[in-house]
């Protein structure tokens, strides 16, 4: 009776602790999810090895890229790779696709609805659009008129139950006549169809503040690419943890933001290799931020 008695008084003061520190709570939902871009060289060479390599770094969920035009994911078909991430307690919910033609050339619906059969084989929850090319975004009509497909291919990604989505760079933060491209998107799009996976380093880079675009924006941005920032030369990328951006502190408005999913990406100047790089980046997020 008295162990059971000290059990029940520990219990108590352990939820009211909780209660009381609702952040606690919050930090056992934070997980490190990597976009596999950064891992681009090495997972067309061994993709089973690189995908146990990246489970040991810590991480537990995948951004997809790399789908070809035969759909597979370097060599392997969209089930196979699917069932690699789980035998390796990995989850996918995003993935970066390009429907090119539809968004661009009066292509077909079934563009769109094809990535979508992809989503569900991977169990995705979001599909993002990760790029424009320079010829598709000089100007604000142009913006305006992807916006307006953005739309379109929303409604599709929507009846299938998964959520479009905009992966930024620097160039929609760039002047066009007084408008920037970021905000003839947010503006031009419906919340309902198109939500913002937003890259740090990118906005950074650009000279703006993720806080203010957050606040101004707020429950759009399911997604964040955590990129750092080398300290000695802007252009280059770092692990996190190493560089000039205070993620703790942009953090801090993920509520607000509406995150759910932190996605690690190094496209360079990795030290001393690649796998070095992303586990000091998740060791870094799970000690220090989450």
């Amino acid at each position: 009776m008295s162990n059971r008695r000290n059990f029940l008084k520990t219990s108590g003061l352990l939820t009211a602790g909780l209660l009381m520190n609702p952040s606690e709570l919050l930090k056992t939902k934070r997980v490190a999810g990597i976009q596999l871009y950064t891992l681009r060289e090495l997972v067309v060479k061994d993709p089973v090895s690189l995908i146990n390599q990246i489970a040991m770094a810590g991480y537990k969920e995948v951004e997809m890229f790399g789908l070809s035009a035969e759909q597979t994911f370097f060599g392997k078909s969209v089930k196979d790779f699917s069932a690699l991430l789980k035998q390796n307690n990995l989850v996918s919910p995003s993935g970066h696709y390009m429907p090119e033609k539809f968004l661009f050339e009066n292509g077909s619906e079934d563009e769109v609805k094809k990535l979508c059969d992809v989503g569900h084989m991977m169990d995705h929850q979001y599909i993002v659009i990760p790029h424009m090319a320079e010829e598709r975004r000089k100007t604000i009509d142009q913006y305006k008129k992807i916006a307006e497909k953005i739309n379109k291919a929303g409604e599709i990604c929507k009846t299938a139950n998964l959520q479009l989505a905009y992966h930024n760079h620097d160039f929609e933060f760039f002047d066009l006549n007084g408008q920037k491209g970021y905000d003839i998107l947010l503006k031009e799009t419906n919340p309902d169809l198109l939500q913002m996976e937003m890259d740090i380093y990118w906005v950074v880079y650009a000279g703006y503040d993720p806080i203010e675009i957050f606040k101004a924006n707020p429950g759009r941005f399911p997604m964040l690419h955590v990129k750092d920032m080398d300290k000695l030369d802007k252009k280059m990328n770092t692990e996190v943890g190493n560089g000039s951006i205070d993620f703790k502190k942009i953090f801090k408005c993920a509520k607000v933001a509406g995150v759910k999913h932190y996605y690690v990406e190094q496209e360079n100047n990795y030290m001393p290799d690649i796998i070095s790089s992303i586990t000091k980046s998740s060791s870094h997020l799970r000690k220090k931020i989450f």
